[in-house]
């Protein structure tokens, strides 16, 4: 019996969202060892600058890649949406890398603003990025899996269009964040 990448889709998303996940909270839950993450201080310093940039980025390409396949222009929304992927890989290494040296960034503001809008908007970014994990590598798997014919009748489309406007607010409101913690305080 032959087992094929495209008959386990499913179960593919499942164990890369597992490990995936599971990498986020040990270093967002200080398990990984401070030790074993080389301290570039500058590096350190730059990431919420640069992450602010990256973001910005991927909301534009994936507004991109969202106008171009209801546009049927397949290739372009393909580059788009890789080249958000890649965005979000890096801005979540950044982050990561950030997060394992010096832990969750305290908010500088008075507690009405942290209390009422910093911790409503900063806990839908998190719920949006966790619910996007898996959504993201189930498109992903089922684009890489099937011929671009045949993806019309999988549910990469559906899926995809929610997984699109999910990643897009998830961005928005990381930018949010990051104007809250850098910018407004």
């Amino acid at each position: 019996m032959e087992l094929r990448a495209q008959d386990r889709v499913r179960e593919l998303t499942a164990v890369l969202s597992v490990v995936s996940l599971a990498l986020v909270f040990s270093a967002v839950g200080g398990v990984v060892p401070t030790a074993l993450v080389p301290r570039v201080a500058p590096l350190v310093a730059a990431v919420p600058h640069v992450n602010a940039l990256v973001s910005l980025a991927a909301i534009g390409t994936i507004t991109y890649g969202v106008v171009s396949v209801r546009r049927g222009r397949i290739a372009s929304h393909r580059r788009a949406m890789l080249a958000s992927l890649v965005l979000f890989v890096t801005f979540l290494v950044l982050y990561l890398y950030r997060v394992s040296l010096e832990g969750p960034t305290p908010f500088p503001g008075p507690k009405p603003v942290y209390r009422f809008v910093y911790l409503p908007t900063l806990a839908i970014h998190i719920l949006l990025a966790i619910i996007c994990i898996p959504l993201l590598y189930y498109v992903l798997l089922l684009a890489l899996t099937h011929d671009i014919a045949a993806l019309p009748e999988t549910p990469h489309p559906r899926v995809g269009r929610v997984a699109a406007t999910l990643w897009l607010i998830s961005f928005t409101l990381g930018l949010v964040v990051y104007a809250l913690l850098y910018v407004v305080y």
